[in-house]
């Protein structure tokens, strides 16, 4: 249980970091929040790999398309953070902008 815990923590942190690095721009998430779209990345390129094309867990659970799909998944998932998340920092900016005028 530790390998797989472990194992996923650094599937994550790849699958964000090429994701990070295919979608460049300013995401002030740090580290934890890379490993954090990763590992999330990696349930929906899973769920939509298994969708897509029927494959399921008793086929292996780490293999290189598996590895791809979790980096297709967490680009998925920095866009939707990105469009989500995006609205609350230019609004706090705005305001900086608008007092600095002052």
């Amino acid at each position: 249980m530790v390998t797989f815990v472990v194992v996923m923590i650094l599937l994550g942190l790849v699958a964000g970091a090429v994701a990070r690095v295919v979608l460049p721009g300013p995401d002030p998430i740090g580290i934890v929040g890379t490993i954090v779209v990763g590992i999330i990345g990696s349930f929906v390129g899973g769920f939509l790999g298994y969708v897509l094309f029927n494959k399921d867990l008793g086929e292996g659970a780490l293999q290189p398309s598996g590895i791809v799909g979790s980096i297709i998944g967490a680009i998925l998932v920095l866009l939707i953070w990105r469009n989500v998340g995006g609205h609350s920092n230019s609004r706090s900016r705005g305001r900086s902008r608008r007092y600095a005028r002052r």
